[in-house]
């Protein structure tokens, strides 16, 4: 997983699924990582301390090690930055081009930290790029008008 450049190692042998709202079934799909045979992309929503983050990178690190797939974790922030920074440089694209041969993105953040319109509009264009090419998946932290929700949340 050192080349997903992810924050930490985590699995989800340690997670309680008795005291998080996620739905454990549905969690055990996306472990399998079948949903990134067709290319889906998953957002997982929830306040802070739910769990997004430490159930992304563990996905990540199964799809990496276990199913032997390209996975690339990025804090999005992170990525906005380097959007920018590329686009400064001149290289606009590039990112891009690296990115949509990987099996699997993970943007963590996003909607936590704000960035320029500027910024905004390069990540979008990249998710654009890559919902045609490698799946996906974001934690972002936000709480909608009814709490924290996930779409592992079972409701």
């Amino acid at each position: 997983m050192k080349s997903a450049r992810s924050p930490a190692y985590k699995d989800l042998a340690g997670f309680d699924f008795a005291v998080s709202e996620i739905n454990g079934a549905t969690l055990r799909t996306l472990h399998r990582c079948v949903l990134m045979d067709g290319a889906q992309n998953v957002v997982l929503i929830g306040g802070p301390g739910t769990g997004k983050t430490s159930v992304a990178t563990a996905l990540g690190i199964q799809a990496s090690e276990h199913h032997r797939r390209n996975v690339r974790v990025f804090s999005t922030i992170e990525l906005v930055n380097a959007l920018e920074q590329e686009k400064a440089r001149g290289k606009a694209g590039q990112i891009a081009e690296v990115l949509t041969k990987l099996d699997l993105v993970i943007l963590d953040e996003l909607g936590y930290l704000p960035f320029s319109a500027s910024g905004g509009a390069l990540l979008f264009h990249l998710l654009s790029k890559l919902t045609s090419a490698p799946a996906w998946w974001s934690p972002p932290t936000q709480v909608s008008a009814n709490g924290p929700r996930s779409l592992a949340t079972q409701r």
